[in-house]
């Protein structure tokens, strides 16, 4: 039975090699390994000695037997010390192995002569065939051997448990059971002087908790996820948290940056007031909903970039947690905010530039304008008047928000004002400043101003302003003779085909003619004007603005009461 077991326990402890093989790690734990490799060949040992028919070959198997005393023992030992973090010089790794080798080679040099083993025996049991060794005066270098690594692995456990440190605790407490019922089952096995051993049972259920958890252990060692892309350099921090947001690990360079790291438990999330939770935390939600993958931060004085990508330890394998790499991007921020500053610059005087050149442009079309009243004796003054009238009804229509007007329309309406008549320069002056009625010839003349006005206004803008601006000008000086009822012209649109800035133009327009005094005509009474006006709506001004003009009434009666020159 006993040969049996043992059986088994061979057969998984090399299926578990294979399988661990399948798996394709990118990095290879040496320490890991070494446990997988060797308890194959203890489990030989055991497993052969119970089929021995001969004390020598029995005394064979226990040079196998005696590798978990030896080597594996001192593997365990060096993977705590590392779980916990203490760094273990070379020169104490090799004086370890060394001893751990000087007794397995006193096992072997001893076969047969006495000195390890006194005398061996085959008994048959119930079990099966069963080895009886007494031990021989060199054994006692195998009882000190334990005891001395017994206590660092105890002392060391002990150690990682008291102090503070990034690690798992769950991995230590793992290594400090086993550790435990080794321990426990070596005792009674000396003490009973048991056939049969129980320790190959232990070796093959702790490489299977290896080989299940390879993934989830090497998680809470950085160097185990850093992409292979990223160098491990002592420029850059790292850090890992799993997917429920719990910290895994991180890099010593990670301190320099967030020093709140080193008091940070392991497999346990941020604390809520810690202000790592901004930064790590919020790349996490932000990643997940929106595949951002890096965040700038302030970090003291330092200015970082934190980037996240997803990772897991062996290739295609579900996503075990996020990997953050963080750097310091003081350098490049300046760079970037002397560009911005000199951007900022460059804008500022292109924007006064542009003001500047637009001072210049508008002077020169209102000078045009002005050049067209003082050939028009009917209209003196009407440039200025119609754009504060513009500027009025602009500011009424965006109050009742009868049409949504922005900003940057409301003023291009304002600009384009004195641009509306600049068609008259082709008129005649027989026919512009005619005191009587105009015949149907020259009235056929006379309307031609709207179409010419749209056309100077394009020569005068195109390719130099705004295409919008030049759109709304174009619109104000060819369409403001248009009619709601489709009466008007150049081209006889109907009702909302006529733009809306053309609309409020022709309001202005035709207020101003009506309220100042022409060479055919004197001014109206501010009542006659507003009746006028108001019979309009509908038929030659579009309804909506009835409102509008009611609203404004007052305000632009009091405006031309104070126009001394209307």
């Amino acid at each position: 039975m006993a040969h049996t077991v043992y059986g088994i326990c061979l057969v998984i402890s090399v299926l578990v090699i294979f399988w661990m093989v399948s798996r394709n790690y990118r990095n290879m734990d040496v320490s890991y390994w070494t446990i997988v490799s060797v308890v194959p060949l203890i489990n030989l040992g055991y497993w052969l000695q119970t089929g021995s028919v001969t004390k020598e070959a029995a005394e064979l198997c226990y040079c196998l037997i005696y590798l978990d005393s030896t080597v594996l023992l001192m593997v365990l030992v060096f993977r705590v010390l590392r779980i916990i973090g203490v760094n273990v010089a070379s020169w104490m790794k090799l004086a370890g192995y060394a001893a751990a080798f000087v007794h397995l080679f006193i096992v072997w040099s001893c076969v047969g002569n006495g000195l390890y083993f006194r005398s061996v025996r085959l008994v048959n049991t119930s079990y099966g065939l069963a080895t009886r060794i007494e031990d021989g005066p060199l054994h006692v270098y195998h009882y000190i051997y334990l005891a001395a690594v017994f206590l660092v692995l105890i002392g060391s456990i002990i150690y990682g448990i008291v102090r503070k440190g990034i690690y798992s605790r769950r991995s230590l407490w793992a290594y400090a059971y086993t550790a435990l019922i080794g321990v426990v089952l070596y005792a009674v096995e000396w003490f009973s002087a048991m056939d049969f051993s129980l320790l190959p049972i232990l070796y093959v259920l702790g490489v299977l908790v290896i080989a299940v958890n390879y993934d989830n252990i090497h998680a809470h060692d950085i160097t185990c996820i850093i992409p292979d892309r990223m160098e491990s350099s002592d420029a850059r921090g790292y850090a890992a948290f799993d997917l429920h947001q719990n910290f895994l690990s991180c890099n010593r360079k990670m301190f320099d940056f967030w020093p709140e790291f080193a008091r940070q438990n392991v497999d346990e999330p941020l604390p809520e007031n810690s202000p790592l939770r901004k930064v790590f935390y919020s790349l996490i939600e932000a990643y997940e909903l929106r595949h951002t993958s890096s965040l700038k931060c302030k970090v003291g004085e330092m200015t970082c970039v934190c980037r996240i990508e997803p990772f897991s330890v062996s290739p295609g394998s579900p996503t075990q947690g996020y990997f953050f790499s963080v750097r310091d991007a003081s350098e490049e921020q300046r760079a970037m905010d002397v560009m911005a500053s000199y951007n900022e610059s460059l804008n500022a005087e292109v924007a006064a530039k542009t003001e500047s050149i637009q001072e210049i442009q508008q002077k020169i079309v209102t000078g045009m304008a002005n050049m067209v009243e003082n050939r028009d004796n009917n209209t003196g003054g009407h440039v200025k008047r119609t754009s504060d009238i513009i500027r009025i009804l602009i500011d009424e229509i965006q109050r009742q928000g009868i049409y949504r007007l922005d900003n940057r329309f409301a003023r291009d309406v304002v600009r384009a004002a004195p641009m509306h008549d600049l068609g008259k320069m082709n008129i005649e002056n027989s026919i512009l400043n005619k005191p009587a009625k105009l015949t149907d010839e020259e009235y056929e003349i006379m309307k031609t101003h709207a179409t010419k006005s749209g056309e100077i206004v394009m020569i005068l803008l195109d390719g130099v302003e705004e295409a919008h601006f030049v759109r709304t000008a174009y619109a104000v000086a060819r369409y403001h003779h248009e009619r709601w009822d489709g009466r008007g012209y150049p081209e006889h649109l109907v009702g909302s085909m006529i733009p809306l800035e053309a609309r409020i133009m022709a309001v202005a327009d035709v207020y101003d003619a009506l309220a100042c005094k022409r060479s055919y005509k004197p001014a109206m009474a501010p009542e006659l004007v507003a009746k006028i006006m108001l019979e309009g709506m509908g038929t030659q001004f579009d309804p909506a603005l009835k409102p509008v003009f009611l609203a404004c009434r007052k305000k632009l009666e009091a405006y031309y009461q104070k126009d001394e020159n209307r």
